[in-house]
């Protein structure tokens, strides 16, 4: 462990409103032994988002993220993950040279 202490509500922590929006994105570990899975978006920001996965993902994990409908780019760090009442598992993300949008322009 890291020894950082961890809200049991990991909003509290966030410094910026998150907007939103459902997005499907490919969660792809910077350890390539890992298998890619794929997530969906609850909120986003500039700096990160929360992600809906079935599979646990550690803190301080080192992803890549890509939006599957859009051009979005992303190193991230995986913030916390905790378990939800569906049998998923919500991940705080933090991003790290993001480019791109999360969807396509209509």
């Amino acid at each position: 462990m890291s020894g950082v202490p961890v809200s049991s509500n990991p909003a509290a922590q966030r410094g910026e409103d998150r907007t939103p929006m459902e997005v499907i994105v490919d969660l792809a570990s910077v350890d390539v032994r890992m298998p890619a899975q794929e997530a969906v978006t609850v909120n986003v920001s500039a700096r990160g988002a929360r992600v809906l996965t079935t599979k646990p993902w550690k803190p301080n994990d080192r992803l890549n993220v890509r939006s599957l409908l859009g051009s979005f780019r992303s190193r991230a760090r995986v913030v916390y993950c905790v378990p939800t009442s569906d049998n998923q598992f919500a991940v705080g993300l933090h991003f790290s040279a993001a480019v791109g949008q999360w969807r396509m322009g209509r």
